[in-house]
């Protein structure tokens, strides 16, 4: 995949993967460990991993110098076992893929997705001074990739392994749609006995700055200590190493693309923050851990879409997809309103059975129609408002709703009812 000149400087050099290498090329000097080239790459395109745990890729003049500095050391795979030692609680890995669920490979320093058991059981290695841990490699795909049928499937998932004998699930997943998904297993396993717990990462396994193993720490500190049933979200809530916070699943959202404090819970408090020394501070009641059995409730309607209302939204544009659902949720301004031009396509939307659903694009705060006459005409035109709840939320539970009731009228009373505390009526001082 290197340019001739390249390949032929490279081995000249001896210079294999692995290695580190000083090389000098258009008067420039680098220092780092070859990486596998990547089959986007130039093939002039020579790719280091530099001191700061970063990769860079250096474009290489047919004159450039390179010298093996050192080799890289070979180090055994260990295969890990899964033993089990009397008294200490059994969680379960449920790798889905993600920045999270990667390992390094130390000959080379580049990152590989966890596709074995061993694999995800060997990426966190301390967890198992304070559990015992299995684990199993569902998915191994971007968050962005994610569907519906992967939320299904994954709801299944956990729910057989907590009535084979898991006291906690941890689901290792990818940041972006980690939101969506908890929010969609939240509604799918309703009263879960037992702790279900996703955990992502900001950056990755090789960075000296990864959040994955001390997020995964804190998210089996919480299974083991916390004594609390549920599906949450366990991430950093500083920039350090000191603090994380846990979320409930369906109040949860990421705020910022590359912090490490990225995701905060919205319109409520965080359910737990845990320090840095395994310390469980609780932020109120939940329900506590039982031996009951769990049980997915996976039916889920796809034909639901969500839209972000804008200024200068012309409903012609949208008509055949809302028309073609059975669900809309619109993120709304401020209390939930949209442009007095979308209330006509509205009515006609759930005169045919379509239920709206009206969220805010503020997040925090809750929606109202009665305050403005916008709102009434939507009213008036049949569309519902769910308080406080999450766009992404409503999305995730209108699909659920209407796959599991069978009337408009049902999923309506559904989505107007809390069922895995992802609404209120009631404002917080946050």
């Amino acid at each position: 995949m290197y340019a001739e000149f390249l390949s032929k400087k490279l081995g000249d050099a001896g210079a294999e993967e692995g290695c580190m290498l000083s090389v000098e090329t258009s008067g420039k000097s680098y220092k780092g460990v070859l990486m596998p080239h990547h089959e986007f790459s130039g093939r002039d395109i020579m790719i280091l991993k530099v001191k700061s745990g970063y990769n860079i890729g250096i474009r290489i003049d047919p004159s450039a110098k390179v010298e093996v500095l050192s080799r890289p050391v070979e180090r055994a795979k260990h295969e890990a076992s899964e033993e089990t030692r009397e008294g200490l609680k059994t969680i379960v890995l449920i790798g889905t893929g993600g920045t999270i669920a990667s390992y390094v490979d130390y000959r080379t320093g580049a990152v590989h997705p966890a596709l074995s058991t061993s694999d995800m059981i060997n990426a966190v290695p301390e967890i198992r001074e304070i559990a015992n841990l299995k684990a199993k490699v569902l998915f191994s795909i971007f968050s962005e990739n994610m569907t519906v049928a992967h939320w299904q499937k994954l709801a299944e998932a956990i729910a057989e392994e907590i009535d084979a004998g898991a006291d906690a699930v941890i689901v290792p997943h990818g940041t972006d749609t980690m939101g969506y998904t908890a929010a969609a297993v939240s509604f799918m396993l309703g009263e879960v006995p037992k702790p279900v717990v996703f955990v992502g990462a900001q950056r990755s396994s090789d960075r000296p700055s990864s959040d994955a193993s001390s997020n995964l720490m804190a998210a089996a500190r919480f299974c083991v200590d916390g004594n609390r049933a549920g599906v949450f979200v366990v991430m950093h809530d500083t920039s350090g190493d000191d603090s994380f916070a846990v979320h409930c699943g369906t109040r949860v959202r990421k705020m910022h693309t590359s912090r490490r404090d990225a995701f905060e819970s919205i319109n409520v408090k965080p359910v737990a923050h845990i320090g840095a020394d395994g310390e469980i501070a609780f932020n109120g009641g939940g329900r506590e851990v039982t031996a009951g059995r769990a049980e997915a409730r996976s039916a889920m309607c796809t034909d639901v879409v969500l839209l972000q209302f804008y200024p200068g939204m012309d409903p012609e544009l949208f008509r055949d997809v809302v028309l073609k659902s059975r669900g809309v949720v619109i993120a709304g301004s401020g209390l939930g309103h949209v442009n007095g031009n979308m209330v006509p396509l509205i009515r006609e939307a759930t005169e045919k059975g379509i239920v709206v659903v009206i969220t805010s694009q503020c997040l925090n705060g809750r929606t109202n129609l009665n305050v403005y006459n916008t709102g009434r005409d939507m009213l008036n035109a049949g569309a519902i408002t769910v308080w406080d709840m999450l766009p992404e939320t409503a999305y995730a539970k209108l699909m659920w709703a209407l796959a599991n009731t069978a009337s408009a009228k049902a999923a309506k009373a559904v989505m107007q009812t809390p069922l895995a505390g992802e609404m209120s009526d009631r404002r917080e001082l946050l």
